[in-house]
């Protein structure tokens, strides 16, 4: 039987995790090097490769505790259920998921990294993390289509859509800095396709 992580290892893990964190979302995957991180932790680069075998590896296990945070506020939940009409459910689920998503920016970066760098192993991360997330939230916009007062007839491809618009604001702001709309005027535009 083995034996439970000592308090130690598991707070250089912790240590690790954080400070590798904090460089893949400034840097990207390919910014960093295991050496740098392993510096800015305080540890060697050899207990790196103890704790994490491949830089991948470490990658996608600060991804997974990263993702592991994104939790869903039960009062923004509350107000999509007492909506009264299609708009305002909508807005109250746009509303949700940029405040769930931008909670980090850090994780914001390591998601759009990780979408261009690591994307095959992403996958799965994002459906185990994500995929409850999404199916919750789509939950409370079947009656709104079912009354036609979304146009879609798919609830989770427009709460998809939602998340899109959260995770491709930033980027789009720096290909075109002046006069982009901010992330609320790019959903209004959207939800004029939406609601009827």
């Amino acid at each position: 039987m083995k034996d439970a992580p000592s308090s130690g290892k598991i707070e250089t893990q912790g240590r690790i995790l954080a400070t590798a964190a904090a460089q893949f979302a400034l840097h990207g995957y390919n910014g960093v090097s295991t050496r740098d991180i392993a510096s800015q932790a305080g540890v060697n680069e050899v207990t790196i490769y103890r704790h994490y075998p491949r830089k991948r590896d470490l990658y996608l296990a600060v991804l997974d505790a990263e993702l592991g945070k994104v939790s869903l506020r039960g009062d923004l939940l509350a107000q999509i259920a007492d909506a009264c009409d299609g708009r305002t459910v909508l807005t109250r689920t746009f509303e949700l998921i940029a405040k769930t998503l931008l909670l980090s920016p850090e994780l914001l970066r390591l998601l759009q990294y990780g979408a261009l760098e690591v994307s095959e192993d992403l996958d799965l991360l994002l459906r185990r993390h994500l995929g409850e997330l999404v199916k919750v939230i789509s939950r409370y916009l079947v009656p709104w289509v079912d009354k036609g007062e979304l146009r879609c007839t798919n609830p989770e491809a427009l709460v998809l859509t939602l998340i899109a618009i959260v995770l491709s604001h930033q980027p789009l702001h720096r290909v075109f800095p002046c006069g982009m709309p901010g992330p609320e005027n790019m959903f209004q535009a959207y939800a004029e396709f939406c609601v009827n």
